[in-house]
C-alpha cells in the first residue's frame, strides 16, 4: 500500500476564498462595477504579466516595489516579464497600444502580486479594484475620480474613512523642491532610519513616504512640497479641493503624502480607514500621472486614477462592525427527492430556467439526510418529492425559515410549482 502524500497548501501569502465569504467579494465587485458604470467607465482587462519595463519605467527602478517586492521572471523564450504589482501601468500600456478615443475612462478588477511579509489585509497575491481616466488634465476629472471612490466606500458600509490629499507638482517645480529637500536631508541624514541614512540620495521623496517614527520626525520639520509647487499646479490643486468641497467631500491636506510610485504628479490622495487603527490603514489611493504614457512609449497624455484593495476593504468592514450583506446569494428552493425519477431533474431545470435559485441533493440519500443539507443550504423553501407526491403529480412545499417549531407544509400541483414559487418570491 503506497504512502499517502501530504496535501498541498496555498502558497504563503495567498489565500482561498470560498462561499459564503465569496458572496462578499461578488457584492463588493458588483457594487464597484455599477458605480463605475454610472460614472461612464467601461471594464478593461489586461494580462497579469507584462514586459518588466512596463512597471520599471513607471514605478521606478529605485522604488521599494521594484527592488524588493516584484515577481520578475524569464520565460522559455528568454523574455523578461513581471507579474503585475499594481493596476495602473498595465492599463496605460493598453491605452498606448490601442489608442482608444479620449477621454478614455476604464475600470478594472485584477489580482496583483507583491513579495512582502504577509499580514492582515496584505497578501502576496491580493486583489485590486480601480479606475483610470486618460486624455484630460481637467481638475474636474480629479474630483470625479475621488468622488467615485469616496461614494464607493460609503456604499459598502464604511463610515470611518478619511480622505487625505496633496499635490506633488509637475516635473519642473518638483525638481526644484527635491533640491531643497536634499539639502535638508543632508543636514539631518544621521537622524533617519538606517536604510534612509544614505539611501535618501537616490530618491529623496521616498523618505517622505516612510512611516518610521525617526523619518517622520525629521521630514515633518522639513520643507514641504505643497509650499514649493508652481502657480499652475497650485491653481489645479485649489480647483480640486474646491470641487470636493462643493460636493460635500471633506479632505485633509497631508503634505507628506507622495505615494509610492515615481509616476505620480500633481494630485495625490489616499483613503485612510480609522477603524483599522494602524500605520497600514489605507484602503485605497491614487493620483495624477501626466508623464506615464510617454514613459511607456506613447504620446504625452494626462491621466489620473486610483486603486483599492479588496481584502483591505473587507477587513475595514469587519473592523467597523459592518454586517450588511452586499449581495444575496441564498438559494430560493432546495429540492428533496427520494424517488430518483428523471422527472425531478426536469423540475429542477425548469425552476432554474425560470430564474429561481435551486439546488438539490445527490447520491440517493435518505429524506432525513437531504433535509439536513436543505436546511444548511440557506434556501427559503424545501420542495419534497417522494413516491406519494410523484404518483399524485404534486410537490410538498415546506418553509425552512419559518419561526414555527413545526412549520406548515402544503401540497402544490407539479404543473403549478414554478409559478407558485415565483409568486412567493415577489411578496
Amino acid at each position: 500500500m503506497s504512502e499517502q502524500l501530504p496535501p498541498f497548501q496555498a502558497p504563503t501569502g495567498t489565500h482561498d476564498v470560498l462561499g459564503p465569504d465569496s458572496a462578499l467579494w461578488e457584492g463588493l465587485i458588483a457594487t464597484f462595477a455599477q458605480r463605475a458604470y454610472r460614472y461612464g467607465f467601461s471594464l478593461v482587462m489586461t494580462p497579469i504579466f507584462e514586459d518588466v519595463g512596463v512597471f520599471t519605467r513607471g514605478i521606478g527602478e529605485e522604488s521599494d516595489v521594484f527592488r524588493n517586492e516584484m515577481y520578475v521572471f524569464t520565460d522559455r523564450g528568454e523574455r523578461r516579464y513581471a507579474l503585475r504589482p499594481e493596476g495602473t501601468a498595465s492599463v496605460v500600456r493598453a491605452f498606448v497600444q490601442h489608442q482608444p478615443t479620449t477621454p478614455w475612462k476604464a475600470w478594472y478588477v485584477t489580482p496583483a502580486f507583491r513579495y512582502e511579509r504577509p499580514q492582515a489585509g496584505r497578501y502576496r497575491q491580493h486583489y485590486q479594484l480601480g479606475v483610470e481616466v486618460l486624455g484630460t488634465d481637467d481638475p474636474t476629472v480629479d474630483v470625479e475620480v475621488i468622488a467615485l471612490a469616496h461614494g464607493f466606500f460609503r456604499e459598502v458600509g464604511l463610515s470611518r474613512v478619511r480622505l487625505l490629499i496633496n499635490s506633488m507638482g509637475h516635473a519642473t517645480c518638483r525638481a526644484a523642491y527635491v533640491e531643497i529637500l536634499s539639502e535638508y536631508l543632508d543636514e539631518h541624514h544621521d537622524e533617519l532610519r538606517d536604510e534612509h541614512r544614505e539611501g535618501w540620495r537616490q530618491n529623496p521623496l521616498r523618505v517622505l513616504d516612510c512611516k518610521n517614527e525617526a523619518c517622520v520626525e525629521v521630514t515633518s520639520k522639513g520643507p514641504m512640497l505643497i509650499d514649493h509647487i508652481c502657480d499652475d499646479c497650485r491653481a489645479h490643486f485649489d480647483a480640486v479641493v474646491g470641487g470636493l468641497e462643493a460636493l460635500g467631500i471633506e479632505s485633509t491636506l497631508t503634505p507628506r503624502l507622495v505615494r509610492g510610485f515615481d509616476y505620480y504628479s500633481r494630485t495625490t490622495f489616499e483613503f485612510a480607514a480609522d477603524a483599522l487603527g494602524s500605520a497600514q490603514n489605507a484602503v485605497g489611493g491614487g493620483g495624477r500621472y501626466d508623464t506615464l504614457t510617454e514613459q511607456l512609449g506613447g504620446k504625452p497624455t494626462s491621466g489620473i486614477g486610483f486603486g483599492s484593495g479588496v481584502e483591505r476593504i473587507l477587513l475595514a468592514r469587519v473592523a467597523e462592525g459592518v454586517t450588511t450583506p452586499l449581495l444575496n446569494r441564498d438559494l430560493d428552493v432546495f429540492v428533496v427527492d427520494t424517488t430518483n425519477d428523471v422527472s425531478v431533474a426536469t423540475l429542477v431545470e425548469e425552476l432554474r430556467v425560470a430564474g429561481i435559485a435551486t439546488d438539490r441533493a445527490y447520491d440517493q440519500r435518505s429524506m432525513k439526510a437531504q433535509m439536513k443539507v436543505a436546511d444548511k443550504s440557506g434556501a427559503r423553501w424545501a420542495l419534497l418529492i417522494g413516491p406519494e407526491e410523484l404518483a399524485a403529480g404534486e410537490v410538498t412545499m415546506k418553509d425552512l425559515r419559518s419561526d414555527d417549531f413545526n412549520p406548515a407544509q402544503s401540497r402544490v400541483a407539479r404543473s403549478e410549482i414554478v409559478s407558485t414559487v415565483q409568486e412567493l418570491l415577489t411578496k
